[in-house]
């Protein structure tokens, strides 16, 4: 049998199950690059908030932003902002912006923001987190061990934030320049 198919009951010389034409119209998320775009680490009051007794207070702030960069390719930026204090003194302000580039393919307008804004930033939260763990553990702090974020949560945030303001229905298109006009500056937020 020169030609081989996935389904033994197939004719001979038929398209293998989930070929070119079943794939073809299928949703599609690829990741074609990722990086620190921005990287921040200050320490202030060092080495004396090394000597304090109790932990410092730790507030994290995420944003996310999208940029559509060609037809089919996406820029999505998660952004991380740390703040560690000690009463008033700050021990340490980091600062990070994680990029990935990504491929989306046949994906209804409808649905473009939600991939943009939960599954893009799903599939790099691991690696950003690490980048900001290493950055506070090289600074002399605890790595700074970022709990798993609810991307879900977030956009539904967005959504009724958006909904409340009359900026549109809470289903309403990703606020990125549309196909064709090439690079924008997008933001989702």
């Amino acid at each position: 049998m020169s030609d081989e198919t996935n389904d033994p009951k197939a004719p001979e010389g038929a398209a293998p199950a989930g070929g070119p034409q079943q794939q073809s119209n299928a949703p599609q998320l690829a990741v074609l690059g990722q990086f620190v775009k921005d990287l921040s680490f200050e320490n202030p009051n060092a080495p004396a908030s090394f000597q304090a007794k109790e932990p410092p207070k730790i507030d994290v702030a995420v944003d996310l932003r999208a940029n559509r960069m060609a037809e089919e390719v996406f820029e999505i930026d998660l952004k991380f902002s740390a703040k560690a204090s000690q009463g008033d003194k700050t021990s340490f302000v980091a600062e990070l912006v994680y990029t990935g580039l990504f491929g989306i393919k046949n994906v209804p307008d409808e649905q473009l923001e939600a991939v943009c804004l939960i599954e893009c930033p799903r599939m790099i939260f691991p690696f950003a987190r690490r980048v900001l763990a290493d950055t506070t553990r090289d600074g002399g702090f605890p790595p700074l061990m970022l709990d798993p974020i609810d991307f879900v949560g977030l956009y539904q945030q967005r959504l009724a934030e958006r909904a409340e303001k009359g900026e549109g229905p809470a289903g309403a298109a990703m606020p990125v320049p549309p196909k064709g006009s090439g690079n924008g500056n997008g933001n989702a937020s």
